[in-house]
């Protein structure tokens, strides 16, 4: 089949830099990509439902603690920030970076990403490519979005152009971001994908062309996946070998002096982020539809979502050994992000130690630097400000218990200044000189 010349067209205009950009959400993931387009020359809109943060980023106000203000100022002779759908009419190449989460029963929730389909359905014609970011399972952008895409009579491959490349992002990371991390791209036909490609090439280091999208969306399955499960390993053997008298941190720090065959992974509270706790489930829930068991995927998935229940335990035995019982006991959680030094709190487990807390009748509060109050999520709304982080303060504790381990935390002084400290990070290296004071879990 001839090549279409919309896809020379819109190649050429890709190469240009006059083809317009537009992400659909302004986020994590959407932000950056918005400030890398713009950086290369690309008149891009954003979209959003979000007026509040659509409203700051018209302000050159950066929402998000990692991205510097800076760089959205920096941004806005070539950006664009709308709630106004209506707008993709005037848009080349558009960008899907909505939330993928899952359901009340672990469940696939693709409602953003359908939704939003269905949205860029009405303004769909010829020549456009469509590409999907958002972490799913593998047939998502096929046997799900295409149909939507294509119900008004427009064809994928010969009439516009769709793709799937994850993304893989790493928020606050000091060595890896959106420009130098090489992107995976997927398209359904090779001229989607050439299409697909010509966009990322101008604005990262490197694109890795797959077969189809469907290998796209596996390939950040795997990522994730492989994560998860090394993730469950060390969680389960520090279970292990806190009942055998064994710091499991110390073993991993001589393990990790292997040059070859090995390579760390750390125990935790629980999984948090956008991708790690979530991606296992959405392979889990496709893998049925083939008569497969993901065993060895599920078992991960129930050692890690037990940590914040075993991370409780502890804290409620070494309350017991002192006398005092897990109902009316006062405890501070430090950090409330599911990673240091950063304001992001999706699927963090310190909203999951939270919940079991005050269910059992603790009296809870947090800190974290980064986070001045608790937003309302998806699953909680606990209407709690931070708490200083000062030696009274944290006296007038019964437990202390470091979920995220920031780099603004000073572990002698909340090992000093605590009643009892439970430690899930190994903030707290010698343990041994506060005299029993330090539980690591």
């Amino acid at each position: 089949m001839a090549r279409p010349v919309e896809l020379d067209e819109l190649i050429g205009k890709i190469q240009s830099k006059t083809a317009v950009v537009g992400v659909i959400g302004l986020g994590y993931v959407g932000i950056p990509l918005v400030v890398e387009f713009c950086r290369a020359g690309f008149h891009c809109i954003g979209f959003d439902i979000d007026d509040i943060r659509v409203n700051a980023l018209c302000d050159g106000r950066s929402y998000i603690k990692h991205i510097d203000e800076a760089k959205i100022k920096a941004c806005l002779p070539l950006f664009t920030p709308t709630t106004d759908f209506s707008r993709l009419s005037g848009v080349d190449c558009i960008v899907i970076c909505v939330p993928t989460p899952l359901g009340r029963h672990h469940e696939p929730d693709l409602s953003y990403v359908l939704n939003t389909t269905r949205t860029i359905a009405k303004y769909l014609c010829r020549g456009k490519l469509v590409v999907l970011e958002s972490t799913t399972y593998p047939g998502t952008t096929d046997e799900e979005m295409r149909p939507i895409l294509e119900a008004a009579g427009l064809k994928a491959g010969e009439d516009f152009y769709l793709a799937f490349s994850p993304e893989r992002e790493d928020p606050n990371n000091k060595d890896y971001s959106t420009p130098t991390i090489p992107k995976v791209v997927g398209g359904y036909t090779p001229g989607c994908l050439a299409a697909a490609q010509a966009l990322y090439d101008s604005i990262v280091v490197r694109t890795i062309p797959v077969s189809s999208t469907r290998v796209a969306e596996a390939t950040k399955l795997l990522e994730n996946i492989y994560r998860s499960v090394n993730i469950a390993l060390v969680n389960e053997l520090k279970v292990l070998f806190d009942k055998m008298g064994i710091d499991v941190w110390e073993v991993i720090e001589a393990a990790k002096t292997k040059p070859f065959g090995y390579q760390p992974f750390y125990p935790g509270p629980g999984l948090g982020g956008h991708c790690i706790p979530i991606d296992p489930f959405y392979l889990e829930w496709k893998a049925r539809e083939y008569e497969v068991s993901t065993k060895f995927i599920n078992l991960a998935g129930e050692i890690n979502t037990s940590m914040p229940h075993y991370v409780i335990q502890k804290a409620i035995d070494a309350l017991s050994e002192r006398g005092k019982s897990i109902n009316g006991a006062t405890i501070l959680i430090l950090g409330l992000s599911y990673k240091k030094d950063l304001d992001d709190i999706r699927e963090s487990p310190s909203l999951k130690l939270f919940d079991i807390l005050q269910k059992k009748g603790a009296i809870v509060d947090y800190n974290d630097p980064y986070i001045p109050e608790m937003p309302k999520t998806r699953k909680y709304s606990f209407k709690k400000a931070s708490v200083a982080l000062t030696a009274e303060n944290l006296s007038h504790y019964d437990c202390v218990l470091i979920s995220t381990d920031h780099s603004a935390y000073d572990p002698e002084f909340i090992a000093s200044n605590s009643l009892m400290v439970v430690d899930t990070r190994n903030l707290i290296k010698d343990s041994h000189k506060y005299k029993g004071k330090i539980i690591k879990a």
